[in-house]
């Protein structure tokens, strides 16, 4: 991510606080796979110590689905990371806003519960497919 200088007249007021907004939900996100791969290790290292029969083990059953669980988490939080990356880049590029199916811009309301979305709320829900 390349960082504006604040304040620079050349950046528009919306597109700085738009970068602001992407930048901390990747710093959150980066904390949250932080705990989460601290949380996965905990477990791996805690199953370690009891019998490795996860079938026969009466608790390997919840172990396991505790394990499967935090790997989805860890999943998610990766993509959503390099979703926000592409959105820097959307925003750099002076795409950002504007639905990659319609071409329309995306709700400021969309945005704000989803920085990285992509697609407005008509193309995301399949709109696309029912205007064909």
């Amino acid at each position: 991510m390349t960082d504006d200088i604040p304040g620079d007249p050349s950046v528009p007021p919306e597109r700085e606080a738009v970068r602001k907004r992407l930048v901390a939900e990747h710093a959150d996100t980066s904390e949250r796979m932080a705990a989460l791969s601290h949380d996965f290790d905990a477990i791996v290292e805690a199953n370690a110590l009891v019998a490795v029969d996860d079938e026969h083990d009466p608790e390997g059953a919840s172990t396991a689905f505790e394990r499967a669980h935090v790997a989805a988490l860890l999943a998610q939080a990766r993509e959503h990371l390099a979703e926000l990356d592409l959105a820097v880049e959307r925003l750099e590029a002076g795409s950002y806003g504007r639905c990659e199916e319609c071409g329309e811009s995306i709700p400021a309301a969309r945005l704000e519960v989803r920085p990285a979305a992509t697609t407005c709320v008509g193309c995301a829900g399949g709109g696309a497919e029912r205007r064909r």
